[in-house]
This record gives structure tokens, sequence and C-alpha cells, in this order.
């Protein structure tokens, strides 16, 4: 059966238009990434639960028809983002299991939770920065002074990483992100990202500390400790992931309650809970918006439209979080008064769910409910309709937020 095909825009240019396009291809569409590489994708809440708890379907680049015989190469623009390394994010089965276990060791509830007072402090101290900005009067920029450096210090405070790396570290993200960075230079960075995390690395097995890294450095419980590559693996996408997907997350709730005064109301006055506004800010404005990928080891058959062995599948969760048979008919309008739970599967479903997905949610619990109360006259210093997504086809992420603190 022929399938439409979506060529994504690399430039970002209209996000909700591209999501509309998806949502009306189901539940398998074609999608075209940069570098005119086609592969399928996964646009409903239902089939996309099914397929990531598929075991046809593997992380292992070597499946991949495309990557087999060339067509693929360490030039494509989006490889970092499927041969990353050997990590709990890019092993399948036993393995997975064995690595993410170390996680969890390391990971725990307590852990998060420890964290509370650290993300209350850094959030007050950046709330300052905000104020100390924004003291003049006019426009500033919310994501660069409060929703980027909050997540970056408490992901790096939980990993061991040394916070003189965050410039530098913001710096080799958006360029490894960004569609715009030339292949070669894409290649240097993720060079110059693993001599910073390699050199983290060094100095925990030195002198451990009380951090993640060290943590799973030193977790042996369950068979064999993990590996110096598998600890580099884990380290750099708990830190690429840990503070894409919570800036993402804390932009986009305060840029939907700007956007909807009533709603901003409601939850000011605890009609509305702020755990609401989280759920529904990750349902409408999904972090990641396409995932990538996962490759067929036999055909696999989705309705009437077959994932032949060795192609690839993305799971676009932007069309997923938009799917009007799982949310109804206003899946595309943003409203906290849906009934709860949201039932969502914007960080992940199925063993490789995201494992730092408590973490993001306490950071935005924290940190929105602080900012306005901080700066309760907080609005938007342009037209909505001006706002800009950055040139990622992955992640869902804004130029910047632009606010007036009023």
């Amino acid at each position: 059966m022929s399938c439409p095909v979506v060529t994504l825009d690399p430039l970002v240019r209209d996000r909700a238009a591209e999501i509309r396009r998806l949502t009306g291809i189901t539940p398998l569409a074609r999608i075209t990434l940069p570098g005119d590489v086609t592969v399928w994708t996964v646009t409903k809440h239902a089939e996309a639960r099914k397929l990531l708890t598929d075991a046809r379907l593997v992380k292992d680049i070597d499946a991949w028809g495309l990557w087999q015989d060339g067509t693929v190469t360490r030039q494509w623009p989006l490889i970092g983002m499927v041969d990353a390394g050997r990590s709990m994010f890019t092993v399948d089965g036993a393995e997975h299991r064995r690595l993410r276990a170390k996680t969890a060791q390391a990971i725990t509830a307590r852990r998060v939770e420890s964290l509370r007072p650290v993300i209350e402090s850094i959030t007050a101290a950046l709330l300052d920065d905000l104020a100390t900005a924004g003291a003049g009067g006019g426009p500033v920029d919310l994501k660069a002074v409060f929703a980027l450096p909050l997540p970056m210090r408490v992901v790096s405070t939980l990993m061991g990483v040394d916070h003189a790396e965050h410039p530098r570290l913001h710096q080799l993200y958006t360029a490894f992100f960004s569609m715009l960075t030339p292949q070669d230079e894409r290649l240097a960075v993720i060079d110059e990202l693993d001599e910073i995390f390699v050199k983290t690395v060094a100095e925990k097995k030195a002198a451990p500390g009380d951090d993640l890294t060290s943590a799973l450095i030193l977790a042996d419980e369950g068979g064999e400790p993990l590996t110096d590559e598998e600890v580099l693996g884990n380290l750099k996408a708990m830190v690429a992931a840990g503070h894409e997907t919570t800036i993402s997350l804390i932009t986009h709730a305060v840029r939907a309650l700007l956007g909807h005064p009533d709603q901003l109301a409601a939850v000011l006055s605890g009609e509305v809970s702020w755990e609401n506004v989280i759920e529904e800010t990750l349902r409408w404005a999904t972090p990641a918006s396409h995932l990538l990928l996962r490759f067929a080891t036999e055909d696999i058959r989705v309705g009437d439209t077959v994932i032949a062995k060795g192609e690839g599948l993305a799971i676009s969760y932007g069309a997923i979080g938009w799917d009007t048979d799982q949310h109804g008919p206003s899946a595309d309008r943003f409203d906290i008064r849906r009934p709860a739970p949201i039932r969502h599967i914007s960080f992940g479903h199925g063993p490789h769910i995201c494992p730092g997905a408590s973490l993001s949610r306490l950071e935005a619990r924290i940190a929105l409910p602080a900012l306005f109360s901080r700066f309760p006259g907080l609005t938007l210093a342009v037209d909505d309709s001006e706002l800009r997504n950055m040139p990622i086809v992955t992640q869902n992420d804004l130029v910047g937020l632009p606010v007036l603190l009023g």
C-alpha cells in the first residue's frame, strides 16, 4: 500500500502545520529527514505504544538497510542521533536491561527528591538574575536567563559535571542539534563533547563523589560493572536529554499560559493544579518532535502497511500528542482543564521510557509556580506568532522567549 511522504522542514518554520499533516496520515506515515533520508513514522498513540514494546524493532544501526548499503554514512547530519555510542539508550534486550538497571540503582526516587533543595536554590538565584536582566523594564529572554540554565545546572549537579563547562556545553549542544551546522563541524562537536565527558569520567574514577556518574562507575550489583564506554554513553545521553527536555517543558508551559490568561488565572487561583499544566504541556508541546530511530529486524505489519525488514521507524511524538482518538477533537488545543489524568506518552513508553522523567517534572513543578509568584505581571514581549522554533527536527525548542516582567 502506498503512503504519502511528508518532507520535514529542517528550519521548523511551521511546526503546527507539519503536525497536522502527519495526524492526517495514520497510523503510519513516511517522512523525509534532512539529508534526503526517508523512514517510516508512527502518528497514533495506540500504535506507538505497541511499536515501542515490539522486540522486532531495535536501536542497533547495523540493522538499518540504508546503513548497510552505504546510503547513510557518517556524513548524514542526524547520524549523532542514531549512532551515539554504547549506552542504555542505544541497545536492546538483555544488554539494555543490564545498563538501565545500573542507572536505576543510581537515579533512585530518593536521589531525585534529594535534589529538591538544590532545584529550589538554583531557581531562586535565576529569578534574581531575571529581575536584574529586566530591571530597566525592557524585554528579557526567559529561555536564556531562566529556562535554559536551570536544567543544565540541575542535571550537571546530578551527573557531577563541572559547572565551569556549562557555557561551552550549551554552545556545543546548540551546534549539535541545529540543522544549520555543517556536518564536518558537527562531527568536531561530537568529538569535543566526548573529550569533556571522558575527562569527567576519569575524574570520577579517581575521586568518586555523590553524583550519578560516580554511582554508575561504582554500580556492580546484578552482573558485570559498566565499562568506561558505557558510563560515558549514559553520561552523555543523560546530560543531553536531561536539559533539552526541561528547557522545552518550561518555555512552552510559560508560552501557553501567557497565551491563555483564563487558564493562567485558574492555576494561580488553585482551581487547576500545576501537575495538570505540566502534563498538558508535555502532551500539547511535546519536547521531542521526532525520536530517531528504530530498525525492523523482520517485516512488521501495522494495519494495511508493512514496515519491511531493514527499514527505519521514527516516533513522531508531536503528532501522537495531537491524536484525536486519544485526546478528543480538541487535541490540537492547549487546555489544562482536560479530564485528569492526561494520558500521553511524551516521555516514551516501554523499555526505553525516559529515566529522567521524574526529575524533569520536579524541576517544572518547582520553577513554574516560583516564576509566576515572583513576577505575577509576566507577559509576552512579542506577539505569539513571532516566536520561532530552533532549526531542529528532533526537538521542540524555541529560539527564545522574550517577556516583560511587569
